[in-house]
């Protein structure tokens, strides 16, 4: 997704995604989040009142990004919109937008910060990078060390349950059908209560390779379907409902197939930065509860 970086000679030791080292924001830095997770973040870390653009996909927390003005999606900025708001920093992500807004981006915006956490214990990193690089602002750099330190120990007592191995299917969209692969921030933070995503691919860091490659495509005569025993219905991307489960039932039965059909918020998986803290017990709850009677 990102282009080459372009790292500043004798910058801090503040260094994003691919390698591009960064100096510590100034306290009147004019941030853009390109990024629903990273805004939530920013909010959270209080850096509302530099917040001057997000995309319209950015909504929690509802009250705060009301007021900041939005530059279209994650994939089809308004870059004349943004380029209005005269952001010094935008903030984006491998998965969420591509290489092409990225090398736009870098024409006109100072500094252009990529992230990319692939597992849940990267948010500890990713609290770090922002506490660091906005440490001007009174607070961030304390705050961000609270949210490291809160989700240090929300991790540790999750890993700290025995977790038994539930084999998963966690759909995204439909026609086409389409899942995670196994390397990606959702599997991974799925594997955290014991849910092993299926099929067993690979779709790499998403430097070098398609978003068709860590999400792909599939259909329901698969022959590892057969392995499956909870199939998750995710609230997001796409948008599945009640009606979706018996839809997807009926798909199961038409074939043989036993597994079990649960629709899951889409936020307790994929969402991370502060989100992560709230959703990753949520998600906890919901895998203990399905392991009753």
């Amino acid at each position: 997704m990102p282009v080459t970086p372009s790292p500043i000679h004798g910058a801090a030791d503040i260094i994003d995604f691919i390698g591009q080292r960064f100096e510590s924001a100034p306290a009147h830095a004019r941030i853009a989040s390109l990024v629903p997770s990273l805004t939530e973040t920013l909010v959270d870390l209080g850096l509302d009142a530099q917040l001057v653009a997000r995309t319209g996909f950015c909504i929690h927390p509802a009250a705060a990004v009301r007021a900041i003005p939005k530059v279209g999606g994650t994939k089809d900025v308004n870059f004349a919109r943004l380029r209005d708001l005269a952001p010094t920093h935008v903030l984006v992500n491998v998965d969420e937008n591509t290489r092409e807004t990225v090398a736009q981006l870098q024409e006109f915006v100072p500094h252009v910060v990529v992230t990319h956490p692939q597992q849940p214990a990267d948010n500890l990193a990713l609290f770090d990078l922002l506490g660091a690089l906005f440490s001007a602002t009174a607070g961030v750099q304390e705050r961000a060390q609270g949210l490291h330190d809160e989700f240090g120990n929300t991790l540790r007592a999750i890993r700290a349950r025995s977790w038994p191995l539930r084999r998963v299917l966690y759909v995204i969209w439909r026609e086409p059908w389409m899942t995670v692969a196994r390397d990606t921030y959702i599997a991974r933070t799925l594997a955290q209560v014991g849910w092993r995503t299926l099929p067993d691919v690979a779709g790499g860091d998403g430097l070098r390779c398609a978003g068709a490659t860590r999400y792909p495509v599939f259909d329901w005569d698969a022959p590892w379907l057969h392995d499956v025993d909870l199939v998750l219905l995710a609230s997001e991307p796409f948008r599945f409902g009640a009606a979706h489960v018996e839809v997807t039932r009926a798909l199961l039965e038409t074939r043989g197939l036993k597994a079990a059909v649960r629709l899951i918020d889409g936020e307790w998986a994929s969402w991370y930065g502060s989100r992560a803290l709230r959703s990753l017990p949520r998600l906890a709850q919901c895998a203990a509860a399905l392991l009753r009677p």
